[in-house]
C-alpha cells in the first residue's frame, strides 16, 4: 500500500452537480427579488451555501425571510435534483473504486452540507466507498481556508503532507495547497485556463486520465 492518503471535493469533481446549483440557486434568489443569473454563479463557486446566501444578500438585500431559511431552500432544492438527475462526472466512479482498490486511505472533503453529501454518495453508489466523510459546515470557516483539510487529514490520522486532494475549484485549491497538501485540480472546460490553477501539482482535463501507475506516481510529487 502506498504511503499516501487521497482526499476528494465532491461537488463538480465526483458528481455534476454544479449545474444543479446553478439552477437551485437562481431558482430561489430569483424569488426574492435576486437578479441572478446562471452567468454569475462561478463567482461563488466552491464556497459553503451559508457564505453564498450571505455574497448575494450583501449586494441585493431581501426582506422576509432569513438567510438560514434561504441556505435550506436551496439544500433542500439541491438534494431533489441530485436525488433525480445527478450525474456522476467522468471517470469519477472508476477513480473511487481504483483508490479502494488499491487500499488507498480515502476521505471526501466538500463544503457541502452533510445530507447532501450521502444524497450524492447514494446516487453515485459510492456510499461506502471513504473512510472519512468531512463537510465545512462544521469549520469556523470554509473554504478556501485549510480547515476542512486539515480536520479530514487528522481524522485520518495522516499528516498533510502526506495527503493528495483532487479538487475542481480555485477556492478549493487554495483550500488543500494552504493545507500542506499536495492538489490535482480537474477544472470545468470553461474554467481551464485560469491562471490561480498554476499553484496546482497537476491539472487533468478529466479523471479518465487516471490509471493505477498513474496514481503510484502521485507519491514523488513534492508538496
Amino acid at each position: 500500500m502506498l504511503d499516501l492518503a487521497v482526499i476528494f471535493d465532491m461537488d463538480g469533481l465526483l458528481i455534476d452537480s454544479e449545474p444543479l446549483w446553478c439552477k437551485a440557486e437562481v431558482e430561489i434568489f430569483n424569488a426574492l427579488g435576486v437578479p441572478l443569473k446562471e452567468s454569475m454563479c462561478s463567482q461563488t463557486m466552491g464556497l459553503r451555501i451559508d457564505e453564498v446566501v450571505s455574497h448575494w444578500y450583501a449586494r441585493f438585500p431581501w426582506m422576509g425571510v432569513s438567510q438560514s431559511a434561504v441556505a435550506e431552500q436551496i439544500i433542500k432544492r439541491v438534494n431533489e435534483l441530485v436525488e433525480t438527475i445527478g450525474e456522476p462526472m467522468p471517470g469519477a466512479v472508476e477513480v473511487v473504486q481504483l483508490c479502494q482498490q488499491m487500499q488507498l486511505p480515502l476521505a471526501l472533503a466538500t463544503s457541502s452540507a452533510m445530507s447532501l453529501v450521502h444524497s450524492a454518495l447514494n446516487r453515485l453508489g459510492l456510499q461506502d466507498a471513504f473512510d472519512v466523510l468531512n463537510s465545512a459546515e462544521t469549520e469556523e470557516f470554509g473554504k478556501p481556508h485549510p480547515a476542512v483539510y486539515l480536520t479530514t487529514a487528522a481524522r485520518l490520522g495522516i499528516h498533510p503532507s502526506k495527503c493528495v486532494a483532487f479538487e475542481d475549484s480555485v477556492r478549493g485549491m487554495n483550500s488543500a495547497k494552504a493545507a500542506g497538501m499536495k492538489c490535482i485540480v480537474v477544472p470545468a472546460v470553461e474554467e481551464r485556463a485560469d491562471p490561480r490553477f498554476a499553484i496546482a501539482d497537476f491539472k487533468l482535463d478529466s479523471l479518465e486520465a487516471i490509471d493505477e501507475s498513474w496514481l503510484k506516481n502521485l507519491r514523488l510529487l513534492k508538496s
